[in-house]
């Protein structure tokens, strides 16, 4: 029955929207399918309840919030699934070194040290990784105002 129902079958799918193997035909009544060879044809059998859409079967996520949670336990953390080096598996020394030199770059052009034009500039040398430290951006305004650098 399938084979034989090829093109009524291709034009349930463009109907609906979905793939050839999507499309359910009633077996019983094959002869009125087997006759409708027009996409009108097609939408009439669709209207009687005789072509139906079958529903979509999504993927399971089961596996992965399951893992997701092992992973928030601390599970499943081991080194054979470790890939990177040491600090690359962890940004928290990164933003507590951009947080601090982020709020004394707001202190100095609070205070009158900095232009708003330079603080643009270090803002950006510090998202950029330029410095070290709060002391070596420190050490590093002091020369740029100066004129050394």
């Amino acid at each position: 029955m399938r084979g034989m129902l090829k093109t009524q079958r291709r034009l349930a799918s463009e109907i609906f929207g979905v793939g050839e193997k999507k499309v359910w035909m009633d077996p019983s009544r094959f002869k009125e399918i087997k006759e409708a060879i027009t996409h009108s044809d097609i939408e009439e059998l669709i209207k009687k309840g005789f072509i139906i859409k079958r529903e979509l079967v999504g993927q399971s996520r089961y596996r992965a919030r399951l893992l997701h949670a092992k992973k928030k336990k601390g599970h499943k953390k081991g080194i054979g699934r470790r890939k990177g080096k040491k600090g690359a598996r962890s940004n928290f020394g990164w933003v507590e070194k951009v947080r601090a030199q982020r709020s004394e770059l707001y202190k100095q052009l609070s205070a009158g040290k900095i232009d708003k034009k330079d603080f643009r500039v270090f803002y950006k040398k510090i998202k950029g990784n330029s410095f070290h430290s709060v002391n070596h951006m420190r050490n590093y305004i002091e020369n740029y105002k100066k004129g050394s650098l």
